[in-house]
């Protein structure tokens, strides 16, 4: 009987990576935006800058959304069949949580108390 190894190592194309993420944090920048634009009266004890978090945290908690979306996709989508069909309902909602966190930790002390 002869073992035979059929693993084969998936590269990870940078390229392909970044453009997840980037679409990640653009979806978590118009999210975080929509919510910001309806504020018309801050409270003054938030300070002047106090936007400044939010647009920081939810585009890089959509960023982190995008790469676990792709690591997902890459390892498990290549499989085919109900597999692939995992992977993709598992990396969304994986990312609707990573951009829900990101939301939760930006807003935190301002809109969200």
């Amino acid at each position: 009987m002869i073992l035979t190894n059929n693993f084969k190592a998936q590269p990870i194309h940078p390229a392909l990576l970044g453009k997840r993420m980037l679409l990640g944090a653009g979806i978590g920048l118009i999210l975080i935006s929509v919510f910001l634009i309806g504020v018309k009266n801050s409270n003054p004890a938030w300070g002047k800058l106090w936007m400044i978090k939010p647009l920081v945290m939810v585009p890089l908690a959509g960023a982190g959304g995008g790469a676990f979306f792709y690591f997902v996709n890459h390892f498990l989508g290549y499989q085919g069949g109900w597999r692939k069909a995992f992977a993709i309902v598992f990396s969304l909602i994986g990312f609707i949580i990573a951009l829900w966190l990101g939301t939760v930790l930006g807003l935190n002390g301002t809109l969200w108390n």
